[in-house]
């Protein structure tokens, strides 16, 4: 019985991806393709990998069997509006920290429409 297939035995997915994928936890290319190129790729970004838009359509170009490069037009479009949802999301506010601390301190009001927030005593 053969083991698990390497991620860098993937088209386009050199030695660089296969370590990056394994500080995410992601060890082999059954791993990676049962996740699919979105949830990897927020993996990635959640454990320190920088968000670049090459490396994500490459990911989804490798689970394609396709070249890295045959990816254009309409497609590229697409995939752009795909990574840039999950930047966003893995992406806290520039304020996300001052704004907790405020929100700590009592000094930002409670927001009225928000149920789990409560007036301060």
């Amino acid at each position: 019985m053969a083991g698990p297939t390497p991620i860098s035995a993937l088209p386009n997915l050199g030695p660089a991806m296969e370590q990056a994928f394994a500080r995410a936890d992601i060890h082999s290319a059954e791993a990676l393709r049962a996740l699919g190129t979105d949830a990897a790729y927020a993996r990635l970004l959640a454990h320190g990998h920088r968000a670049h838009f090459i490396a994500y359509y490459v990911i989804e170009m490798a689970l394609q069997g396709r070249p890295w490069n045959d990816c254009k037009g309409e497609e590229k479009s697409a995939l752009r509006l795909r990574f840039d949802r999950i930047k966003a999301a893995a992406t806290p506010s520039p304020r996300a920290d001052i704004d907790r601390f405020f929100d700590e301190i009592g000094l930002i009001d409670p927001d009225p429409r928000d149920p789990g927030r409560s007036e301060p005593d």
